[in-house]
């Protein structure tokens, strides 16, 4: 099977999973479990979140996310328990769709090393 072919039935099986579970099926889009990655990673799974902070939730997930491929390190986690990462290299200028396979590459590998997905 090719890497491609691999990638894009993993990111089905995350689809599929997520949706299931927080969407009653309806298919979760990329925002949208970029969202639950970042309440995941806050750990504050009992609450509402406003606006503003529904970015920052989703700014926390692709921080984490980009840890493996060098672009972030975790910096500190503040007194409220939200983790702070700092840039060690700049993203490259991807297209739109190149953006997207990135996401979804290191979303695919987040759930795998979670055990979520196999």
């Amino acid at each position: 099977m090719s890497r491609d072919q691999e990638l894009k039935d993993r990111w089905e099986q995350v689809v599929e999973k997520l949706s299931n579970q927080f969407a009653d099926g309806d298919t979760l889009d990329l925002d949208a479990i970029i969202y639950l990655i970042g309440i995941q990673e806050l750990g504050q799974l009992d609450r509402t979140f406003k606006k503003d902070q529904k970015m920052d939730l989703m700014h926390i997930a692709i921080c984490k996310l980009l840890v493996p491929y060098g672009y972030y390190e975790l910096d500190f986690v503040d007194p409220d328990g939200w983790p702070h990462y700092k840039t060690l290299e700049q993203l490259p200028h991807l297209k739109a769709g190149e953006q997207s396979v990135l996401m979804k590459e290191a979303i695919v590998n987040y759930f795998l090393e979670a055990e979520f997905i196999n």
